[in-house]
């Protein structure tokens, strides 16, 4: 009798653990992931905003009305990848994702060099090529290590009112996500 409880409570506590894998495991399936959304928007290397109200684009849905955001994919298969943006905004946040959708790496305008969104994203390998000899228009730029190939980046800026939605619309029209190639 008790072996047959214990046998029971095993298969139980089994059956609870496969749930779970099997429900957490689910996005990567259905494709319906983050990176498979973002994905869909269109090329990588270039900024996407996403849309205020459903209907508006197939692009996911900015939830919060006083932020506005903007990602873009990316893959530092061939070669670095710069994030640019200066602006006049009030603040704005940047946090680089993987394809598992694993943050890599997060920052704000408070941490950044001189309040300009100025990073570049490369592999172990790049990285240390670029650290031998730092090109000079990277004497500013953050560098951020991405261990897998691709990923993506997720920018957003502050909308404290409507008077200054021009100035972010016009930060994240601007803001760059392209391949990095050393000024000769």
């Amino acid at each position: 009798m008790r072996s047959f409880l214990y046998a029971i409570v095993i298969g139980l506590i089994g059956a609870a653990l496969l749930h779970i894998v099997i429900i957490l495991s689910l996005p990567s399936f259905t494709g319906r992931d983050a990176y498979t959304r973002v994905q869909s928007l269109g090329e990588a290397n270039r900024f996407y905003k996403l849309a205020e109200k459903p209907g508006d684009t197939l692009a996911p849905i900015n939830d919060d009305p006083a932020m506005e955001t903007s990602v873009c994919t990316f893959s530092v298969e061939n070669g670095p990848i710069r994030l640019y943006a200066e602006g006049d905004v009030p603040f704005w946040s940047l946090a680089i994702y993987d394809e598992a959708s694993n943050e890599v790496f997060s920052m704000n305008d408070r941490t950044s060099v001189s309040g300009a969104l100025d990073t570049l994203i490369a592999t172990p390998i790049q990285l240390i090529g670029i650290r031998k000899a730092v090109p000079p228009e990277l004497e500013q730029s953050i560098l951020v290590e991405m261990r897998g190939e691709e990923g993506y980046a997720v920018l957003r800026t502050f909308v404290p009112t409507e008077s200054r939605r021009k100035a972010a619309d016009g930060f994240l029209a601007d803001a760059s996500c392209e391949p990095f190639t050393p000024d000769q």
